[in-house]
């Protein structure tokens, strides 16, 4: 498969690289679900706007097996692609329809070690996110258009408590308590594709 990003980038191998530009970064993940590479829509492991989601503590013995396919309400197919964030290779599963980041990571009894959630949505504008129904506590990265974070919070399971943007993002990016920290991952760093 030949997908161009823009008119200077073409991505001709797998593997092949690429920071993301919010203009091509949407239509780049509904051509990969069309092709087996990812799915969803709104939502986080929180429901975005006063919702989180349940899954996903620190690396334990004891995480959550990703084996087989995982489906979502309504048995949703939730797909999973491979991502870089600040250079840290990641697999990420794709919340990108309004059921699946309403349901988000809630529920989970874990995560797996360097995985995690990515809420994607149509457009860039402040974001919030709860944890109710989240049996685990969670790292959450707000990215913008660009792939650039612009901000990064804990949020604590079981908690109706609103964590927002500190800018607006159309990017959100789920991942275990601690794991940004204990990974040298901040803001300004990229998630690139």
């Amino acid at each position: 498969m030949n997908v161009v990003v823009s008119n200077q980038d073409p991505i001709t191998r797998p593997g092949a690289g690429c920071r993301l530009d919010g203009r091509f970064f949407l239509p780049l993940i509904v051509a990969l679900f069309a092709c087996g590479g990812a799915a969803g829509e709104n939502g986080g492991s929180g429901r975005e706007n006063g919702s989180a989601s349940a899954g996903s503590p620190g690396a334990g013995a004891d995480q959550e097996a990703t084996d087989g396919p995982r489906f979502g309400p309504g048995g949703q197919l939730i797909r999973a692609v491979d991502v870089r964030v600040g250079g840290i290779p990641i697999s990420v599963e794709i919340a990108d329809t309004p059921a699946l980041r309403e349901q988000g990571l809630m529920n989970r009894d874990s995560l797996p070690a360097n995985h995690g959630m990515l809420f994607v949505y149509a457009d860039e504008q402040m974001r919030s996110f709860w944890m109710r129904n989240t049996k685990i506590p969670l790292d959450i990265a707000f990215i913008d258009r660009n792939g650039s974070i612009v901000s990064v919070e804990q949020m604590e399971a079981q908690t109706d408590e609103n964590t927002t943007s500190a800018a607006p993002a159309m990017y959100a990016l789920e991942m275990s308590l601690g794991w940004f920290e204990a990974n040298g991952v901040g803001i300004g760093d990229r998630l690139e594709f």
